[in-house]
């Protein structure tokens, strides 16, 4: 893919065989790899006390999976696009308007759960809150999303308290 170029990424299968919809969403934003970062979304500015602090290098492979839940909640969908500022390492200063409506327009929560899987675990149009995550990692800007989906058996034998999935599915990602 060109350094200009938009990946375009389609929902998991599942995520079509059993839509979920959504109506407000949470939304968590990251930075690394940075000489400075800004991310500012629904009015709020997300990197507020490191602007202008380097972020470093992601610790280990499995870092996402350390991020947890996002910390902002109830975000009614959808608020002007997050405004993202930052310099990446190599000293160059970018900026990009990130459309999460857009990106999300469908209102369908990303997951990986076959129906016949999925338990009973919501009622009417609305499944759930999930979470949205923006990554700022040098010259890339990945958006992320993830929400827990119950299921009908454990996802871990022998662990009677994973009775559920949480994967991050990588909705969308461009590199500048």
């Amino acid at each position: 893919m060109s350094a200009d170029a938009i990946a375009h990424i389609e929902p998991p299968a599942a995520t079509e065989a059993a839509p979920l919809h959504f109506k407000v969403h949470n939304f968590a934003a990251h930075c690394y790899n940075t000489q400075s970062c800004s991310v500012v979304y629904d009015e709020n500015d997300f990197t507020r006390l490191f602007h202008d602090k380097p972020s470093p290098a992601p610790e280990g492979a499995d870092y996402k999976e350390r991020w947890g839940k996002a910390p902002y909640l109830g975000v009614h969908n959808f608020p002007a696009p997050a405004e993202v500022r930052w310099t990446s390492q190599d000293g160059s200063a970018h900026q990009a308007s990130v459309d999460i409506g857009e990106i999300f327009k469908d209102e369908l929560i990303w997951h990986k759960v076959p129906k016949a899987q999925m338990a009973n675990f919501y009622e009417g149009p609305v499944a759930g809150t999930p979470d949205i995550v923006l990554e700022v990692n040098d010259r890339t800007i990945n958006v992320y999303m993830t929400m827990l989906i119950p299921t009908k058996s454990e996802q871990i034998p022998g662990n009677k308290y994973s009775f559920s999935r949480h994967d991050l599915l990588l909705a969308w990602t461009h590199t500048y």
